[in-house]
């Protein structure tokens, strides 16, 4: 259903405002009448979701039509502008996929609204186990820029990120290479020391992957690569706010010294996001347990098997510690810029919104409206 306005709480001034739409754009924004407790924002942004309601795009066969089904599921959670994150693997399996994304968008307009361009993770990072995480080792290669274009050529220009660990030989040619087509490279999944850190940088890294995840277990307390990434003010960086992968101290540290008009939230989703909670068998992690608090684990163990909390879940987390307000800016400014749309609550700008209520301790945020283009997806 399409609307031609909608009410809600500025969350930056508290004070009631009247979004008018026309043609699927912000056509003014007024003073409104609602004296309600919802608030009203833009749609968010996540520049890092693998997969939601049991569609996993990284999965062998993925099809246009399982697209389509990701993407809306997605977008009921208040994410609505996406970017299908695909992890290391063959050169077959990534060609199929952004094939996949690609197809998806062409032949349907709510993806290819939502989807402006895909993440793809890998599969330049480190092989060693620990900051490898959960990609499969025996896909992970040096960079290589012959591949690169190979992939660009399949997806039609849509990747936009990727994300490498610098510690490779070449890693400057590339990043300048994979820059000079306009695309947003990261760090992430690395062992790399310091120095290659600022090298990246010096080469035109922009990013750090969910920043103080996919690394090593144990690190020299100084120097090391969390520190190098933290100061290096050329890279801005990525955070899972779920409540599992960066305990609250440690979250709030690493906001207050990448600052926050640096830093941005990612949801990292798997399949198993918006799931019920139960034991799980996946093709990476064996069995897993989803917890009623969104903790995915190897059953068993103290360990992690990915995310499966949503974007708007982290920006209540990240809320009850900078405010609300600039919560949604890690959420939704701050990704944009990356994304390459979306963000902004402005004249001209895509009535992609989301009116919610959140009051502190929440953990999540309750959504009544979701917006995408003025149509309720």
């Amino acid at each position: 259903m399409a609307l031609t306005a909608i009410d809600g709480r500025d969350p930056a001034t508290g004070r009631s405002l009247r979004v008018r739409i026309e043609d699927g754009l912000i056509a003014a924004i007024e003073p409104g009448q609602d004296a309600s407790e919802a608030w009203l924002a833009p749609g968010l942004v996540d520049l890092q979701v693998n997969g939601w309601g049991g569609q996993d795009l990284n999965a062998p066969g993925l099809t246009a039509d399982r697209v389509a089904s990701f993407v809306r599921s997605v977008l009921a959670t208040g994410t609505t502008t996406m970017l299908p994150t695909l992890i290391t693997a063959s050169e077959e399996s990534l060609t199929a996929s952004l094939a996949a994304i690609a197809s998806a968008r062409a032949g349907d307009p709510v993806v290819a609204r939502a989807v402006p361009s895909v993440h793809v993770e890998g599969p330049h990072i480190s092989p060693n186990d620990g900051p490898r995480g959960a990609h499969p080792r025996e896909h992970v290669i040096p960079p290589d820029t012959g591949l690169f274009d190979r992939l660009q050529r399949v997806a039609g220009g849509l990747i936009k990120v990727v994300t490498l660990s610098p510690h490779w030989e070449g890693t400057g040619a590339f990043v300048r290479h994979l820059a000079g087509c306009g695309v947003h490279v990261a760090i992430g999944h690395s062992d790399a020391p310091p120095e290659a850190i600022a090298a990246a940088a010096d080469a035109g890294a922009v990013l750090s992957t969910h920043l103080g995840n996919g690394i090593a277990a144990t690190l020299p307390r100084h120097p090391n690569l969390i520190w190098a990434q933290l100061a290096e003010d050329r890279l801005s960086a990525s955070f899972i706010a779920d409540g599992h992968h960066l305990p609250g101290d440690t979250l709030k540290a690493m906001l207050r010294a990448k600052g926050l008009g640096r830093s941005l939230l990612v949801s990292d989703a798997t399949a198993l996001g918006g799931m019920p909670p139960g034991v799980y068998r996946q093709p990476i992690g064996g069995e897993v347990e989803l917890t009623p608090d969104g903790r995915l684990g190897v059953r068993g163990t103290p360990y992690l098997a990915g995310a499966a909390r949503s974007l708007a879940d982290g920006v209540a987390t990240v809320a009850g510690i900078v405010g609300l307000a600039d919560a949604i800016r890690l959420a939704t400014v701050n990704p944009a810029r990356h994304a390459g749309q979306g963000g902004f609550l402005a004249v001209g700008q895509p009535a992609d919104l989301i009116r919610f209520r959140w009051a502190p301790g929440d953990a999540s945020l309750s959504l009544d409206t979701v917006l995408s283009g003025g149509q309720e997806p």
